[in-house]
C-alpha cells in the first residue's frame, strides 16, 4: 500500500476531510502538497505538522488557479495523485437561490476540478501513472432539497469522473469519486442538536462518519492495489443509501 515516490495534491485541505487525507497519504510515504483558500492558520499548522508545502488558491479565479498549478509543478514536480476536496455549500430553496450563489457553487465544486485536472493530468499521462480522486457527495447521487445548485455540481463531478476514467485508462491513470454522507466536519457544526439527532437516527449505523474514514478510502484508491478500479463512485454513508 506504499506510495513512496509519488506526489499528491489535495485541494481545500486545511481541515476536515482534506486534512485527514493529507495525514493518510503522508503516512503512506507520499509527498503531499495542499491548497487552501482562507488563511486561518490551519493550513500552516498542518504543513508544519506533516512537513509539507501549502499554497493559497481560489478556484473561482481561473488565471490565479493556472498560475498556482504551474508553480506547484515547477517547485514540487509532477503531480501523481490529485484529490479534489475543495468545496463549498450554500443551502437555499430554488425560488430563493440567486444566480451568484449558483455560479459560486459551480465554480468551486465543479469548474475548479475540471480546470485543475486539465492542467495536471498531462503529467500523469506522460508518466503513465496517476490517480484522480474527487470528493463528491450523496447530494450528487440522490439530490437534496435546498441544494439544487450543490447537487447539480456534485452530480456533475461524478459524471465528469466517469467520462474522464474512459479517456485516461489506457495511460494507467484511474479516476474515481467518493460520495460521503454525514461526516463530522464544519458542514455539520451549524446544525441544531435536534436536527443532528434526527439525521443520526436516519443512518443505519446510528452515527456520523469521521474524516479519517473518508481519508482511508482515498488512501486505498490512490494505492497500487486499486489499479483495477476506475470510473466508480464509492458511497461512505453508514448505510444511509443502499440502492
Amino acid at each position: 500500500m506504499s506510495l513512496e515516490g509519488r506526489t499528491a495534491l489535495i485541494t481545500g485541505a486545511s481541515r476536515g476531510i482534506g486534512a485527514a487525507c493529507a495525514r493518510e497519504l503522508r503516512a503512506r510515504g507520499c509527498k503531499v502538497v495542499i491548497t487552501y483558500h482562507h488563511d486561518d492558520g490551519n493550513a500552516a499548522a498542518l504543513a508544519q505538522e506533516l512537513g509539507l508545502e501549502a499554497y493559497r488558491m481560489d478556484l473561482r479565479d481561473r488565471p490565479a488557479t493556472r498560475d498556482v498549478a504551474a508553480r506547484i509543478e515547477a517547485e514540487q514536480g509532477p503531480v501523481h495523485i490529485l484529490v479534489h476536496n475543495a468545496g463549498i455549500i450554500r443551502d437555499a430553496l430554488l425560488p430563493l437561490l440567486s444566480e451568484e450563489a449558483w455560479d459560486e457553487i459551480y465554480e468551486v465544486n465543479l469548474r475548479g476540478a475540471f480546470l485543475l485536472t486539465r492542467l495536471l493530468v498531462k503529467g500523469m499521462l506522460k508518466e503513465r501513472w496517476g490517480r484522480v480522486i474527487s470528493i463528491a457527495s450523496l447530494s450528487g447521487v440522490a439530490g437534496q432539497p435546498g441544494q439544487t445548485h450543490y447537487s447539480a455540481a456534485k452530480g456533475g463531478l461524478i459524471a465528469f469522473t466517469k467520462a474522464l476514467s474512459k479517456e485516461v485508462a489506457t495511460y494507467g491513470v484511474t479516476a474515481n469519486a467518493i460520495a460521503p454522507g454525514f461526516i463530522e466536519t464544519d458542514m455539520l457544526s451549524g446544525l441544531s442538536a435536534a436536527k443532528r439527532e434526527q439525521y443520526r437516527l436516519e443512518i443505519p449505523l446510528r452515527r456520523f462518519g469521521e474524516p479519517e474514514e473518508v481519508a482511508a478510502a482515498v488512501g486505498f484508491l490512490a494505492s497500487p492495489q486499486a489499479a483495477y478500479i476506475t470510473g466508480q463512485t464509492l458511497r461512505i454513508d453508514g448505510g444511509l443509501m443502499t440502492a
